[in-house]
């Protein structure tokens, strides 16, 4: 989300290891028995299915269906559930609702404005188990907010000003927006290697690769469950 840091560039934290955090905040809870809300429930895929989609073994996956169907007893979470989960991951008074709504975008993969058990547990093994470019992949889409395969500098910008109103005050106490302004300028002046105005995903994954402060930051989220 989200002490643990993910794509951490010029010192801007991408926090985006509390989705890794969440699943064991689900594990916290026991199994709630199902008492016939009179609500639509959704199944996922079989075990075998799962296992072929993820990098999670079968008593990985049962632990975290268990714990994920504790939190969300209809088998899916809405956007609201997850900002008030992932608000408990940061310090008393921190803005999360922003950049935990771009992070439920990212692993709602088919923009239903619920999130499955498949999407979360996908989103889960490639941020946990998944390459430094698969991580990677997941970074670049998270800022690529409206999805067109390019970010703009109005894109950061605003995932940026989210880490800022998630983790400023411990970060940098006094931030505002020409701060903000300037850190974009400088990741743009770093990374837009054809002076474009906007980031290819060739663009993104070609400086981050050859950064080894974000290859190191990556590894937190290698874990066992």
């Amino acid at each position: 989300m989200f002490g643990e840091k993910l794509g951490e560039i010029e010192g801007a934290a991408t926090p985006v290891c509390t989705v890794n955090q969440m699943s064991f905040k689900y594990l916290e809870y026991s199994e709630l028995e199902e008492l016939g809300e009179q609500l639509p429930r959704y199944r996922p895929d079989s075990i075998a299915a799962l296992r072929r989609q993820t990098r999670f073994t079968e008593p990985e996956l049962k632990r975290l269906y268990r714990g994920f169907k504790a939190e969300c007893p209809t088998g899916v979470v809405r956007e609201d559930t997850f900002k008030l989960i992932y608000s408990q991951f940061f310090p008393q008074g921190a803005n999360t609702a922003q950049y935990a709504h771009y992070v439920f975008n990212t692993l709602d993969q088919d923009r239903s404005g619920l999130l499955s058990f498949e999407e979360f547990v996908t989103g889960l093994s490639v941020l946990s188990r998944g390459t430094l470019e698969e991580k990677l992949r997941w970074t670049f889409s998270l800022y690529d907010i409206n999805g067109d395969g390019c970010i703009t500098k109005e894109e950061m910008t605003e995932i940026v000003t989210a880490i800022y109103d998630l983790m400023g005050k411990i970060v940098e106490p006094m931030i505002d927006d020409e701060v903000v302004r300037e850190k974009v300028e400088r990741l743009f002046q770093k990374m837009d290697l054809n002076r474009d105005g906007v980031l290819t995903l060739d663009e993104f994954l070609d400086c981050c690769s050859r950064d080894e402060g974000i290859s190191r930051s990556m590894g937190v989220f290698d874990s066992n469950f």
